[in-house]
């Protein structure tokens, strides 16, 4: 096992089985005990299949740019055969697939080594990662008092804590991105359909939803998203295509950008005094970085009818789910199936009729044509990711019903920036750029839609200008990273 394993990040740890100096059952073996030493204290590790992981090693890894490199599955999405899925939710307990999500396959066929899920709050609906379903709440291990976000809760735990340098993740409301600022990681959002869904979803949540990864290094999301970018067989639409590669783009200078700096939500609420310092810093820092920084916001985009409309849809999305799920079953809905926030939406979704779904969608559209018209006089939005620090565990929890009441006036207030851009398609990212109080706070940067180059080249600038990656949580009462 490796002393320094914790000084690599996927990349390196590539090299150094590239270079033979270390082998791929040596890397596993380091992450599972890892996952031993810390997983008791996190709870961000299930669904263990390390006989999968062995196999895949014994039967010859490809000969892929990650090759021998431990990793780890979000317990949502990402199907594939030897990797049994709880979706969150008892309901969905131990899903099997007959076969492999285009995005496993483009994972594994670069040499990872998956080994095991991590947790996602019940269906991917809430920035908490609490779920009945893993026997706890899944802490962070900053604070093991406060949550690592949602619904990639459980990755980016995995990945602060240590056991993995880089986990998938997903994204259909700040997913990738609230964790990632939670827990001291890069978190990029790709422009919409740049990620395959297929064969399982033809979309997600009205092309809202995206896959993604949790990583200590841009890099390590550069070459990952490199890795998996592209439509699968059937794609119903793509996205923009690319001047190159995300790893060619991160090694180019970046020109100086028009920066639109808003330190109040989207609507023009105040934040927390500690958030609104690190976009403060934030910008001084790309201005420092030769960028052209003004205060600005989007008052024209009407954020609330999105959010508004964002709701109903991930309530249509979860009941459609859970009903498939029980007509394969041959039965009703138990009363221990769900979470109460699961129930709410699976209620509310009944209230909303077809043409009400139609008009939803066109909400978002139209959301995403007034973002468009902001970023005509802008390259880049500046925000926080989160209007607060990360919450403490069960604040965000899912045992309400009034489900619309938990997004709109609990969620949308603690996370009211994210959400906007799965709407609109953009790509965006958080970087932790800034700590408080032991906490990392994430800067969210948002950029026009397709110019996901732009943006992961800005985050490997300000990577290199204020680099984090030493930064480490310390050790607790519980929790240890030996």
């Amino acid at each position: 096992m490796m002393d320094d394993y914790d000084t690599y990040d996927a990349i390196g740890l590539a090299a150094l089985v590239a270079q033979g100096e270390v082998s791929p059952t040596a890397l596993l073996d380091t992450a599972l005990a890892r996952t031993s030493a810390v997983n008791p204290a996190i709870n961000a590790v299930v669904n263990m299949a390390e006989d999968a992981a062995r196999r895949r090693i014994a039967d010859g890894l490809p000969d892929g740019p990650l090759r021998g490199v431990p990793f780890l599955l979000k317990d949502l999405g990402c199907e594939a055969v030897d990797y049994p899925c709880d979706v969150g939710s008892r309901l969905f307990k131990s899903t099997t697939y007959t076969r492999n999500s285009a995005m496993f396959d483009r994972l594994a066929g670069a040499g990872l080594v998956p080994f095991a899920r991590t947790t996602a709050p019940e269906m991917g609906i809430g920035t908490a990662t609490e779920a009945v379903v893993y026997g706890g709440p899944t802490r962070n291990p900053w604070n093991l008092d406060r949550t690592p976000g949602g619904s990639s809760g459980g990755a980016a735990a995995a990945v602060a804590a240590g056991i993995v340098p880089a986990a998938h993740g997903s994204d259909g409301g700040g997913s990738v991105r609230v964790p990632a600022s939670n827990c001291g990681l890069f978190g990029f959002k790709a422009t919409r359909a740049r990620l395959p869904d297929g064969p399982y979803a033809g979309e997600g949540w009205a092309g809202m939803a995206i896959e993604g990864f949790l990583t200590r290094s841009v890099r390590d999301t550069a070459l990952l998203t490199d890795i998996c970018a592209g439509p699968d067989l059937g794609a119903p639409y793509a996205a923009p295509a690319l001047s190159g590669s995300f790893m060619q783009a991160i090694d180019r200078p970046v020109q100086p950008l028009r920066i639109a700096l808003c330190d109040t939500t989207l609507t023009g609420e105040a934040i927390t005094d500690t958030c609104r310092d690190a976009v403060h810093d934030a910008a001084r820092l790309l201005a420092d970085m030769g960028h052209h920084v003004e205060p600005a916001r989007p008052a024209q985009a009407d954020t609330v009818a999105m959010m508004q409309a964002w709701t109903d849809i991930v309530a249509c999305g979860t009941a459609e789910s859970v009903q498939t799920k029980l007509r394969k079953l041959g039965r009703p809905l138990a009363d221990d199936d769900v979470e109460g926030v699961t129930r709410g939406a699976i209620a509310h979704a009944a209230t909303i009729s077809g043409a009400d779904y139609i008009a939803c969608i066109d909400t978002i559209h139209l959301y995403g044509r007034q973002m468009a018209a902001f970023f005509q006089d802008y390259d880049i939005l500046l925000t926080p990711t989160l209007a607060e620090p990360p919450a403490a565990i069960g604040r965000l929890a899912h045992d309400a019903t009034d489900y619309v009441g938990y997004r709109m006036d609990r969620v949308f207030p603690y996370s009211p920036y994210a959400a906007a851009f799965n709407a609109s398609g953009q790509p965006a990212a958080s970087v932790p750029l800034y700590w408080a109080e032991g906490l990392p706070i994430g800067i969210h940067l948002a950029a026009r839609f397709g110019a996901d180059e732009v943006l992961m080249a800005l985050c490997a600038d300000l990577e290199r200008a204020r680099p984090w990656f030493h930064r480490l949580p310390p050790e607790r009462a519980g929790f240890t990273r030996s």
